[in-house]
């Protein structure tokens, strides 16, 4: 990355890179190697004074009021400059809400004036932070856990792979467990305060002893706790400070078996190794070897440690199980290690494609999109046609399917 630290020097005004993501934001400009600012996608509204998250909207008016207040908060104070007549990057999940990518470019159009606009695929971009072209991009987020298999450079659509399972899940069964634990403590009275102060816990408290107090446990102890048990030797306990003086006393078990909820399968059959599996499996045979050997892991969920190593003895143990021992021949999976952080891989991503040509030649104009009144969309049939070789091509998008 150190080649691209000198890009501000050879231009005026440096492309901006915006990464909006459910729970964090991460923002900054093309060409350098970590976004200037990583924040909470929320804002203070002006009416009632009350934060609101920008991703929990009741209708379009409402996103569009929450999304000009939170970009002129990230514009003005993070990073203190004026889009108008800016390039502007945006990183987008492919599964991401048509209302959201208009109202957003709405807002960037008409209200901030930014001259032009390139949507950018997340799990695409994390690619070229690796210089490969072809692996297996698992994302695991806040609201959701989504796989998109690469393959020469072509998100193969057809066998992307979703679940809930991810930091709300994880947040929501250390709350679950937290409560549970004190509600079956021996003294009444101290069972019943202690399981309703557990219950009472901010969002952020949750989150910050999720980051700092949790980890994935190794698979034989996962198994134990499978079963309703608890495996020995036990793990020690966590005194985490609320407010002032109080505190709270994170148990042992809670702290290790929180993430197990990434792992359990559902009634469906269904965690993030199984899906790993049967994206390989319902993929064409000469793509499964080169898709297990190149697993990149991004988002914040995946940065807890153990996370990795937890996956690989999972994924090795599906293989002996009947549902794919008899039809994946394969016997080996390699992780990529990204030249950053998870958590903002896919914002370098955006940052490398800013810096390229491809902001000029694919993006969306300010004149185009008065014209259009609307956001070509790879999965819209109003800006998809069939070129003389049949390959389905979005206009005006870096999406060739």
């Amino acid at each position: 990355m150190p080649m691209y630290d000198g890009y501000s020097l050879l231009t005026e005004k440096q492309a901006i890179v915006l990464d909006l993501g459910t729970k964090y934001t991460k923002f900054g400009f093309a060409g350098e190697a970590s976004p200037r600012c990583i924040v909470r996608s929320e804002v203070k509204c002006p009416k009632t004074g009350q934060v609101r998250e920008v991703m929990n909207y009741t209708d379009k008016d409402d996103l569009y009021g929450l999304l000009v207040d939170f970009l002129h908060m990230l514009f003005f104070k993070h990073v203190q400059l004026s889009p108008k007549e800016r390039r502007l990057v945006v990183v987008e999940s492919l599964l991401c809400p048509t209302i959201v990518r208009d109202t957003l470019a709405k807002v960037l159009f008409q209200h901030f004036e930014v001259c032009s606009l390139l949507y950018v695929p997340s799990h695409l971009v994390c690619l070229a932070t690796l210089a490969v072209d072809t692996g297996l991009v698992l994302d695991v987020g806040h609201q959701e856990a989504l796989l998109v298999p690469v393959y020469e450079g072509v998100p193969v659509l057809r066998i992307w792979q979703a679940q809930p399972l991810a930091g709300a899940a994880i947040e929501q069964r250390l709350r679950n467990s937290l409560v549970e634990w004190y509600s079956n403590q021996d003294s009444l009275g101290d069972s019943i305060r202690k399981s309703q102060e557990a219950s009472n816990l901010s969002e952020s408290i949750i989150e910050d002893i999720k980051v700092r107090g949790s980890f994935v446990t190794k698979q034989e102890r996962g198994i134990v706790y499978w079963d309703g048990k608890e495996p020995s030797p036990p793990i020690p306990d966590l005194t985490y400070p609320i407010d002032g003086d109080r505190t709270i006393s994170i148990p042992g078990p809670v702290r290790e078996a929180c993430h197990e909820v990434l792992f359990e399968r559902d009634n469906d059959q269904m965690s993030l190794p199984n899906m790993i599996l049967d994206a390989i499996l319902k993929s064409a045979v000469d793509m499964r070897r080169p898709l297990a050997e190149n697993i990149v892991l991004v988002g914040g969920s995946v940065m807890v440690p153990g996370f990795k190593a937890r996956l690989l003895a999972e994924l090795q143990l599906l293989l002996e199980s009947p549902q794919y021992k008899d039809q994946l021949n394969i016997n080996t999976f390699k992780f990529h290690n990204p030249p950053g952080k998870e958590n903002y891989i896919a914002w370098l991503g955006g940052a490398l494609y800013g810096a390229t040509d491809m902001i000029t030649m694919r993006s969306l104009t300010r004149e185009s999109y008065s014209t259009l009144n609307s956001v070509p969309d790879w999965c819209s049939l109003l800006h998809n046609r069939l070129d003389h070789s049949g390959l389905s091509i979005c206009v005006n998008t870096i999406h060739v399917y």
